[in-house]
């Protein structure tokens, strides 16, 4: 995770605010899940959303979305699962979509493999949100012109790529945040590599759906 001022920023950037529904898509150890639990407060909502294509290789996944929600003072949270293009089928129409180092997995073997695409999801999330909503995409920045090419062997993505990719499905470009630029990333390294790893170049998308 990163320091309490990148937090706060990026919550802030996301427009994640008291009684909001969100959506944390893969959401990992369930760090933005807490996070978001604790903003939107008793009268919001936050689906943990774990993809059908994720927890078939990552059995404890779901599980530990469920003990989160277990935890005392969670009773705003629910662990969901489903394929990531049926995602509309566990969760309501929220005020923000949250996606964070995961965009660029929408364009690799496992993820698709249930025959979904990045175009897919853009538009089951354009469907989910509320007029008005956010889509913010935050992921690791592949070199300027990489397009798609880096995001099974790298695991970045060209932001040029993102954006395209997401206005196609009808979204608006809202706003987009440097908080997480590392101009020192030469973008050639796995995002795994200890010689870049947590320190890599990111990007940060907020789009609304008009």
């Amino acid at each position: 995770m990163y320091d309490q001022s990148k937090l706060s920023e990026l919550i802030q950037f996301a427009h994640v605010d008291t009684g909001s529904t969100v959506i944390d898509v893969y959401p990992g150890d369930g760090d933005w899940t807490r996070l978001f639990s604790d903003v939107v407060g008793p009268e919001g909502r936050v689906y943990s959303f774990v993809p059908t294509e994720i927890a078939a290789v990552m059995e404890d996944q779901l599980g530990r979305m469920q003990m989160l929600a277990k935890e005392p003072g969670r009773e705003n949270v629910e662990a969901v699962s489903a394929d990531l293009v049926l995602m509309q089928e566990v969760t309501q129409p929220a005020e923000v979509l949250w996606l964070h180092l995961f965009y660029h997995d929408l364009h690799t073997k496992l993820m698709q493999a249930k025959g979904a695409t990045a175009a897919d999801f853009n538009r089951a999330v354009y469907e989910r949100l509320k007029s008005g909503g956010r889509y913010v995409i935050v992921d690791h920045a592949a070199a300027a012109g990489a397009g798609t090419s880096d995001t099974h062997s790298l695991h970045r993505i060209d932001p040029v790529s993102v954006r395209e990719e997401v206005e196609a499905a009808g979204f608006v470009l809202d706003a987009e945040s440097t908080v997480l630029m590392n101009k020192d990333d030469p973008h050639t390294s796995k995002v795994f590599d200890p010689s870049i790893k947590g320190e890599t170049d990111r990007f940060a998308y907020r789009f609304v759906k008009p």
